[in-house]
């Protein structure tokens, strides 16, 4: 008696699934997926669209971010609601009037008049991701930065990332880093990312900043995330700005000169060029 196929054809590749989240080798049940797939492909698409339109609970955040020290303030865009802030970017990009003067005056009374660096939390798309790992990123990178606590931390909803430029350049900062949920993805619901601006302002663009993405215990830990923004913000101290004239260099290892290498000793005196020589008329 023969037996009857399998209603399920495993996939060769199904070892794969092993190095990545992503949908690989999925099998299929006769010409289409199997059924689990299909489920799962549905809740992973269910917790992206929750991710992008659940709100940010702003009162937790700022009461957990009190007890380990900082003290924020929340402020909002000019998007008055999830439908406008995802239909009008540049809504996003810009302070509420309303809290542009209350930022400041908070400024003078609780925070150095030039901070060194202004912290923005921010919703983004994935308040998810701005909930779960704000705290604990924060306290990678306080590890780097021993004072962190004491630099202005700003709580802000219905924000793109430049947002944050408006809000450095009000508190006089010399960087800001903007924390943000990320694009939700099928596999990522609550990826954060950092973005780092020296001498911010209205009007920048995505060139003149840094990016840190996809922070999570599932893809940059917390703290290889924290070492990495502590390198590039060491480094636009030094070098002035940040973007494209700003390399991330700090997985590369660092070049020394041996101690018993061999040593290359200048000439005693200048090598005299031959006189009269026309270099435009020596063949190339």
């Amino acid at each position: 008696m023969s037996q009857k196929p399998a209603i399920l054809t495993p996939d060769p590749w199904q070892q794969l699934q092993g190095l990545t989240r992503a949908r690989v080798a999925l099998g299929r049940a006769g010409v289409s997926l199997p059924t689990r797939e299909v489920l799962r492909f549905g809740t992973a698409h269910a917790q992206a669209r929750d991710a992008v339109h659940t709100a940010l609970d702003v009162d937790l955040l700022a009461s957990e971010l009190q007890a380990d020290g900082f003290r924020p303030l929340a402020v909002h865009s000019q998007a008055a609601d999830r439908a406008t802030y995802l239909r009008r970017p540049d809504y996003g990009r810009r302070l509420a009037p309303a809290c542009s003067g209350r930022l400041v005056e908070n400024g003078k009374n609780h925070w150095p008049a030039r901070p060194r660096l202004a912290i923005v939390v921010a919703d983004g798309l994935s308040s998810l991701a701005t909930s779960r790992h704000t705290r604990a990123f924060l306290a990678a990178l306080r590890a780097h930065i021993p004072d962190l606590s004491s630099q202005p931390l700003v709580i802000a909803t219905q924000a793109r990332v430049a947002l944050g430029d408006e809000i450095g350049h009000l508190l006089g900062a010399e960087q800001v880093v903007v924390l943000i949920g990320e694009r939700p993805g099928l596999s990522s619901p609550d990826s954060l990312g950092l973005y780092l601006t020296a001498g911010p302002r209205p009007g920048l663009n995505d060139a003149q900043r840094n990016c840190i993405s996809n922070v999570r215990p599932e893809g940059l830990p917390y703290a290889e995330a924290a070492r990495k923004l502590a390198f590039l913000i060491d480094g636009a101290r030094r070098l002035g700005r940040t973007g494209v004239d700003l390399k991330d260099d700090s997985d590369a290892p660092a070049l020394a000169a041996p101690e018993n290498g061999p040593r290359i000793a200048a000439p005693e005196t200048a090598i005299p060029f031959p006189p009269n020589v026309n270099l435009l008329e020596i063949p190339a």
